[in-house]
């Protein structure tokens, strides 16, 4: 499940671009000015933002510099009004991955966002394997040994960012930030939760622990 970042002070055009990238199994934090929205992606886990470049409390423009400097390379795709093609270069240039401009249908902004992070993750297939295990990020399904398993929303998730990320010992820290919104309240035993249901799914070595650490991936897994 991918996490994303909107920044937009339209809470009309907000509210649907919510609730429309949460029916595709997307996860949204949204918040609606430059200040607000640039503190965010420094301190959380996100897969890709949608950033306005007319906000309040600065300017996207000025938002997404103040990233690339800090070499905060996550994915950024502008939608914006602003459609002059000096305007366009210009966001492309402060280091925008995308850009797209007011009106838009939302399935161009979902086709869009899937395209920029698979190739942030190096795919240009839209499939992911480790052994007998398949992922197809775009619509979210899940095969083992060829069939598909039913997977929540949250075991998606650590699914998806351990199998993007295979060598990582992953914490049940960093877990939490991929999975959970800002507000949201977070069980002490959740991730080890979906750990325990996932290697019930996909058997039972598929991920390991490092005790004090984390979780990872079984490198022998992938050998079979």
């Amino acid at each position: 499940m991918a996490r994303i970042l909107l920044i937009e002070d339209d809470s009309t055009i907000a509210e649907g671009i919510v609730l429309g990238l949460k029916s595709h199994g997307m996860m949204v934090d949204w918040f609606g000015d430059a200040k607000q929205g640039e503190l965010a992606l420094q301190d959380g886990m996100f897969d890709a933002v949608l950033l306005d470049l007319t906000l309040p409390k600065g300017d996207g423009m000025t938002v997404l510099r103040n990233w690339r400097s800090k070499h905060i390379d996550t994915p950024v795709l502008i939608i914006t009004a602003r459609d002059a093609i000096a305007n366009r270069v210009a966001g492309l240039n402060a280091g925008a991955d995308d850009y797209l401009v007011k009106p838009f249908a939302l399935d161009e902004v979902v086709a869009r966002l899937q395209a920029l992070m698979r190739r942030c993750q190096g795919r240009s297939q839209s499939e992911v394997r480790y052994g007998d295990v398949s992922y197809q990020p775009d619509n979210q399904q899940v095969f083992y040994q060829g069939n598909m398993v039913e997977l929540t929303i949250k075991e998606v998730a650590i699914l998806e960012q351990m199998l993007t990320h295979p060598k990582q010992i992953h914490s049940r820290a960093s877990l939490e930030d991929k999975l959970y919104g800002w507000q949201q309240d977070i069980e002490s035993n959740a991730i080890e939760v979906h750990i325990h249901h996932l290697r019930k799914k996909l058997g039972n070595d598929f991920i390991l622990t490092k005790r004090g650490i984390g979780y990872y991936l079984n490198p022998a897994y992938n050998q079979r």
